[in-house]
């Protein structure tokens, strides 16, 4: 009936499924030795198998720069045309999994909700006259905004200070955020394709008074198009190779993917969202 795009559609609980959404074989072992082995039919809660997947994912992923819902920041102190490379670790939990390089520039992009311009006490990302890290190069400080005629921003003005980059002295000044970003001259679109769970129920086979139609999650699947990433995601991706993107989740190439279209997978996010909206 098209509610799934086939037997190995990332949302099925099937290993074709899992393999496209970028579950890996340990994990699945490691889940499955966590349970225990019975005769019996047991239910077990998802949220057991995502926490190996996290585990997992956590050791042997490559860390990098990703935006889902970008909004550009113009830093007006920053020599216009230049460009610099900042280095980035490819995994803290690897020692031996190296560093890269990562542009930065006058113009980046950030996550438009890193943004507010009336935050709450414990707001500790960008706000007018607030001051964040950007990840691996400086700190910046908003100075304004800029916004179309509906009152959306369009644009974000912020100063650095040079005395803050990551490795020098200054870079010991202390602030409470710290955000990811990419450089927007050099970041590569691409569209995300954000998975959740199939079902909105824990066990559909015990709902036997319902069509399993009726109990579908309709926000299994978002596809958001025109993401910002930085060019190393871009070079080292193909499927099934485990990506972190920070701050947002894992994820990993599709095998929809083309040279000037890449489609990555979430694989599953940082948190366990699921068991905090139960609780």
């Amino acid at each position: 009936e098209g509610l799934v795009a086939g037997w190995d559609d990332p949302r099925m609980p099937t290993i074709s499924g899992l393999r496209r959404r970028g579950f890996t074989p340990r994990s699945i072992r490691n889940f499955i030795d966590a349970i225990g082995y019975t005769k019996y039919e047991a239910l077990n809660s998802i949220s057991l198998l995502e926490h190996a997947v996290r585990d997992d994912l956590n050791k042997i992923s490559t860390r990098g720069m990703a935006v889902i819902n970008p909004v550009k920041v113009v830093i007006t102190n920053y020599p216009e045309g230049q460009t610099e490379m900042v280095e980035m670790e490819n995994n803290p939990e690897d020692t031996e999994s190296g560093v890269h390089q990562m542009p930065f520039s006058r113009e980046i992009y950030i996550e438009r909700d890193d943004f507010m311009e009336n935050p709450p006490k414990k707001f500790f990302r960008l706000a007018p006259d607030g001051e964040v890290r950007l990840k691996g190069a400086y700190i910046v400080k908003c100075t304004g905004v800029k916004k179309d005629a509906d009152g959306n921003i369009e644009e974000i003005y912020c100063t650095y200070d040079p005395d803050t980059r990551s490795g020098l002295p200054g870079a010991s000044r202390k602030v409470k955020g710290t955000l990811h970003w990419v450089s927007a001259p050099t970041a590569v679109n691409a569209t995300a394709r954000i998975y959740d769970r199939l079902f909105c129920v824990e066990n559909p086979a015990a709902e036997t008074e319902r069509d399993f139609r009726e109990m579908l999650n309709p926000d299994s699947l978002k596809v958001v198009e025109g993401i910002k990433v930085e060019p190393y995601l871009a070079e080292i991706s193909s499927p099934g190779v485990p990506l972190q993107f920070q701050r947002i989740g894992y994820f990993t190439l599709d095998k929809d993917s083309t040279p000037g279209n890449l489609i990555f997978n979430r694989t599953i996010a940082l948190k366990d969202s699921w068991e905090k909206i139960n609780k």
